[in-house]
This record gives structure tokens, sequence and C-alpha cells, in this order.
């Protein structure tokens, strides 16, 4: 399953990117975001390796990102692995004017075992979610004084 969502953030690329940037933002826009933790490789840059772990409602979730391209303000781009999903996450960032920037997600997701058949019968889900995380992440952008 493949989608792209867009988002114009009422914020100059540069502090778009100061904040996108930062590890410890991410529970400002990351909903259910407990922790994250650097696993190997040079953090912040191609090939690191990190643990996320969620807290939704009841369920417990763990996902293990890597870094693949870091070409800020450009690009950031990653996967992100759980149990029975596999999801390539390109982010891409570009200076609308000197006062707004433009934030676009391409998601690709694949499935095995039970996410299979979850992923064919509700793959709204997956785009909500995606989507929330970028109007949450606008909104904590543009409540920075």
């Amino acid at each position: 399953m493949k989608y792209t969502q867009e988002i114009i953030i009422n914020k100059p690329i540069d502090e778009v990117i100061r904040l996108f940037d930062n590890p410890d933002n991410m529970t400002h826009w990351m909903e259910g975001l407990v922790s994250f933790e650097h696993l190997s490789g040079e953090s912040g840059q191609p090939g690191a390796k990190s643990r996320l772990k969620f807290k939704m409602g009841k369920r417990d979730l763990e996902m293990v990102e890597t870094i693949l391209v870091r070409d800020l303000p450009r690009e950031f781009s990653g996967t992100y692995e759980a149990k029975g999903v596999y999801n390539v996450v390109k982010n891409y960032f570009e200076a609308v004017n000197e006062n707004q920037t433009r934030y676009t997600a391409e998601n690709e997701f694949q499935f095995s075992g039970f996410m299979k058949l979850f992923g064919w019968l509700m793959p709204g889900a997956f785009k909500k979610q995606s989507f929330k995380y970028q109007e949450d992440f606008k909104r904590f952008v543009e409540a920075q004084p």
C-alpha cells in the first residue's frame, strides 16, 4: 500500500527543520510515543537504528527506525519495522515562501501475517494515523514562538 500526504506549515523552513530534527520533540507530535532509544550507528545519520516504543490504548507497540536518507532541509527518509509491518517513509520539505513550508510524506507499507489481513481490510487506518502525525507536527511547530 502506497500513499502520499501533504500539509502546509505556517513557519519558515529553517524553523520547521530545527524542530523536526530534534528527537526530543517527537513526543509533542507522535501521540502515544513513550520512548525513543538510539541503538546503533551515528545518531541521526543514514544507517542509524533507534527503537520507538508506543502505548496505543491498551496495546504496546515497538518499532525499529533505520535512517535511509538525511538530506535536510530537503529530505529525511527511513524505514519503520514492527511485528507484521514494514513501512518506508520519505519526508520532503520545501519552502513555499519565507513564512510557509510544504511537508510531503510518501508512505509505503508492506504487511505480513495477521497484519496483511488488517492492512487489506482497513487501509484507511494507516493513512489516518499518518496524517494525524503530520497535523500534530504542524500544530506543534506553529505553536512555537
